[in-house]
């Protein structure tokens, strides 16, 4: 049976880093550990040449992720573990207006009266190449829906007489890779929120469904990203009817150029700063387009009720 009747949701999907906080989220954890920032990056970023030297193809997005652990490994950070992480989201400063605009663009719907007697709603979701751990300590996660980023593994299962066992160290540390989420597969996470897998757990992001049957159709999302990185995302966005936009920090000029870029492209349909409070140009344009779209919804349930009247016995005059 169509779920089209159930189609009253809307979306805003956010990257993280320099988006949401100025600048990349494991600041925290390099200060912690003593750890020279600028050395790490510039390590990471000289590795895809050198494992390709050894014929090892990296995924050149998520290489810190290996990076990272060689650093516990080596006792560098020697008792990071998620606990650790999810402290140090914590220290995470984000723009200005954040989390206050979480919460008002929701309640901006659900206070409506217009809007609510249709019971449509506004959901928040990151999805981030970085570290979810550090999202979920952050200020902004108990105004989020769902968060995809990259996880952990502290105490992977092994074989025992056959069987599976856990197997706890005495002292919790990150051992291996859980979940990854690069640039590309940032439009895997799109399709889960557009199709409800991440709702509804009989529901595969892989399986066919009619447009009408999805939970969350991409002409009711919105994009909000910084950078060059995120024009796949971009692009699945637009491609369903949604908007892009792309956020610049005003302290920076290549910031501000890379989203002018992105907009002289067509890559986005706006853009604005980084901040979020009320009356700044971002604000206003996510509040126009999150009230347009449920002005939408509330247009297309009201001519499918007027279209069910058609079918009412009438006396004949």
């Amino acid at each position: 049976m169509s779920q089209s009747a159930h189609q009253n949701t809307i979306a805003i999907v956010w990257d993280f880093d320099k988006t949401l906080i100025p600048n990349y989220m494991q600041t925290p954890l390099f200060e912690k550990y003593g750890i020279d920032e600028a050395t790490f990056w510039k390590e990471n970023n000289s590795l895809k040449q050198l494992y390709k030297e050894q014929g090892i193809r990296i995924n050149p997005d998520t290489m810190y992720l290996n990076h990272l652990l060689t650093y516990v490994k080596e006792g560098i950070c020697p008792d990071l573990n998620n606990d650790v992480l999810r402290t140090l989201g914590q220290q995470l400063p984000f723009f200005e207006g954040l989390p206050t605009f979480f919460e008002e663009s929701k309640n901006s719907i659900s206070s409506d009266a217009h809007f609510s007697k249709f019971d449509i709603k506004l959901e928040h979701y990151i999805v981030s190449t970085g570290l979810t751990e550090m999202i979920k300590g952050s200020v902004i996660a108990p105004f989020v829906d769902g968060i995809w980023g990259c996880e952990f593994i502290e105490s992977p299962f092994v074989p025992v007489n056959g069987k599976l066992e856990l197997k706890e160290a005495k002292t919790k540390t990150l051992s291996s890779i859980a979940y990854t989420i690069d640039n590309t597969t940032k439009t895997r996470a799109l399709f889960e929120i557009n199709k409800g897998a991440n709702v509804y757990e009989s529901v595969d992001v892989n399986q066919q469904m009619s447009e009408q049957d999805r939970r969350v159709p991409f002409h009711n999302m919105i994009y909000v990203a910084d950078g060059p990185s995120d024009v796949p995302a971009f692009s699945v966005v637009k491609k369903g009817g949604g908007k892009a936009f792309a956020v610049y920090n005003k302290a920076h000029l290549k910031s501000f150029e890379q989203v002018v870029h992105l907009q002289e492209d067509g890559r986005v349909d706006m853009m604005g700063e980084a901040d979020y409070r009320q009356g700044t140009t971002t604000y206003l344009w996510l509040m126009s387009q999150i009230r347009k779209m449920a002005e939408n919804i509330v247009n297309q349930k009201t001519a499918q009720l007027e279209k069910g009247k058609d079918g009412i016995p009438k006396h004949i005059v």
